[in-house]
């Protein structure tokens, strides 16, 4: 059993930095022609010359993940990842907050489908609310 979720091709790239570094990665990202823009939870920081969105989570609920991250390969780089159980709290934060579009919750509702049909054992970490959706 693997103990990540393997990737899913997206051009969203969700990153957790350092509060007190954010700052300094804003600063740099706008330095090197990148388009910065802070909302309630993330700083998204998007190029012209890149269709990938940048999205820094802000909100401090995601701060321990780093202390938990995992060094793995992804798409033949390694680099620190979420540890599984975070990547799928994430996703229940997500899919939880009635204030995204339906849409999104639906994508996320669908991708915390794929990490517990893969990962049986996090379904203990399902509220039974959410339990109930997976059918």
């Amino acid at each position: 059993m693997n103990a990540y979720a393997e990737p899913v091709v997206s051009l969203d790239l969700d990153l957790v930095v350092a509060l007190e570094s954010m700052d300094e990665v804003s600063s740099a990202a706008e330095a090197r022609g990148m388009r910065v823009e802070r909302f309630e939870h993330s700083v998204n920081l998007t190029s012209p010359k890149s269709d990938l969105r940048v999205q820094l989570q802000t909100d401090v609920r995601y701060q321990p993940f780093i202390a938990r991250a995992v060094e793995r390969e992804v798409l033949g780089y390694r680099m620190r990842v979420a540890a599984l159980p975070d990547v799928l709290q994430g996703k229940l934060w997500a899919y939880q907050d009635v204030a995204r579009r339906a849409s999104k919750r639906q994508k996320d509702l669908a991708d915390i489908l794929r990490l517990v049909e893969t990962h049986p054992h996090l379904q203990v970490q399902l509220p039974p609310g959410v339990r109930g959706t997976l059918g």
